[in-house]
């Protein structure tokens, strides 16, 4: 049986972080939206609003028809994207496992967003001012949350993993 697990969280929580070592321990295909849409802009010059998101649910659709896993990376900060990430699961015959990833100290959390290299080329990362001004929404469906203030990589993805029962 293939997995979505869907990723949601502000910039800098820690979240591609987390999705990147979950998509190693599972062997997953890992999607980040970030990727697809600077790929958007740089080789069609589109100005992107809902594509990157658009083409991640088509590409996570190919591989979960597969029976291949999918960790899909993405801020995801509303019903909206939420909703269709699940929806591309269940019309794909997979389960899924929505992720929530935070950092709970705000020092921490801004001295990330300031201090942090995109991996992404050409990407254009957000300020601390626009982090905490992004509308973020409550989930209102199942989630595991992960609070990555004060711990290491190792110890966030040991306790994914745990949490994940894997």
């Amino acid at each position: 049986m293939a997995f979505l697990y869907i990723f949601s969280g502000l910039p800098s929580s820690g979240k591609s972080t987390l999705a990147t070592q979950l998509s190693k321990y599972v062997g997953a295909t890992y999607l980040r939206v970030d990727t697809i849409e600077q790929a958007l802009k740089d080789l069609c010059g589109l100005n992107v609003y809902a594509e990157g998101y658009q083409l991640a649910y088509r590409l996570a659709s190919d591989n979960l028809m597969q029976e291949l896993s999918v960790v899909a990376d993405s801020c995801n900060s509303v019903s909206e994207s939420r909703e269709k990430w699940e929806q591309t699961a269940i019309d794909s015959n997979a389960e899924y496992i929505n992720i929530e990833v935070v950092c709970s100290d705000p020092v921490e959390h801004k001295f990330r967003v300031e201090n942090r290299n995109s991996p992404v080329k050409g990407l254009i990362l957000p300020t601390w001012e626009k982090v905490k001004s992004r509308e973020y929404k409550a989930w209102d469906s199942k989630i595991i949350s992960i609070d990555t203030a004060g711990k290491s990589i190792t110890q966030s993805t040991n306790e994914l993993i745990k949490k994940l029962g894997l």
